[in-house]
C-alpha cells in the first residue's frame, strides 16, 4: 500500500472478523542507546475523541473496554524479525460508538535521548486475517522522519457499515501526552 491508500476490509473479505494487525521496525544503535518503541491503540467516537482514557490499549491497558481489542505486549527492544508489537481485534465486538481504531508508534523518552524515527529502519504496519493467518495488507513506512518523535501509522475506520484500512503514516512531533491530549484524554 502507500499513503493515504484506503482498502476496504469486510467489504473484500466477507465474514472477516478476527484481525491481527502488527507493526515493526529495526532500530540504528547510535551511540550504544537502546530505542524503546510502543505502540498505542486510540479507539474514537464520532468526533474523533476518546470516550474516555480507558480506550487507551498500550502496555499499561492490554484490553479495550468492550473487549473487542487486545494488545500483545511491549518488545522493549526492537530485536528479532516480524512484528515487533501486535494487536487483536474482533469487529464483531466493537462498541457501536467507535468510528476509528487509530494505531500510533512512540519512542519512550525520544527527547531526553535526542531519538527520532529517521533512525528508525524497515517499519511498517500491516493487517493479517486472524483465521487463516493472511496477509490482507502491508503498509511500509519509508518516509524520512528524522524530524518525528511519533508515528500515526494507520487506522482502521468504519464507513457505510463496513471496515476500512487507512495507511496514513504521518509523522509527528507530539510524544505520548501529546497525542493523548490531541485525542481528548484527560
Amino acid at each position: 500500500m502507500s499513503k493515504g491508500q484506503k482498502l476496504d476490509l469486510t467489504k473484500n473479505n466477507p465474514g472477516l472478523d478476527h484481525l491481527k494487525v502488527g507493526i515493526g521496525w529495526d532500530t540504528n544503535r547510535l551511540q550504544g542507546q537502546n530505542y524503546d518503541l510502543d505502540v498505542e491503540i486510540f479507539l474514537l467516537n464520532q468526533a474523533e475523541k476518546l470516550p474516555s482514557n480507558g480506550h487507551i490499549v498500550f502496555y499499561n491497558n492490554l484490553n479495550s473496554p468492550d473487549g473487542a481489542i487486545r494488545y500483545n505486549g511491549d518488545n522493549r527492544t526492537g530485536q528479532g524479525s516480524g512484528d515487533d508489537e501486535s494487536a487483536e481485534i474482533q469487529l464483531s465486538r466493537v462498541s457501536p460508538d467507535i468510528q476509528k481504531i487509530v494505531f500510533t508508534v512512540t519512542i519512550d523518552d525520544a527527547i531526553r535521548k535526542n531519538q527520532n524515527f529517521g533512525q528508525i529502519g524497515n517499519a511498517y504496519i500491516r493487517i493479517v486475517n486472524q483465521a487463516n493467518g493472511a496477509e490482507i495488507c502491508r503498509f511500509d513506512l519509508s518516509e524520512d522522519y528524522s524530524t518525528s518523535i511519533s508515528l500515526l501509522a494507520g487506522e482502521v475506520y468504519r464507513h457505510n457499515n463496513e471496515w476500512k484500512f487507512n495507511a496514513v503514516g504521518t509523522g509527528l512531533t507530539l510524544d505520548l501526552a501529546g497525542i493523548c491530549a490531541h485525542y481528548g484524554a484527560m
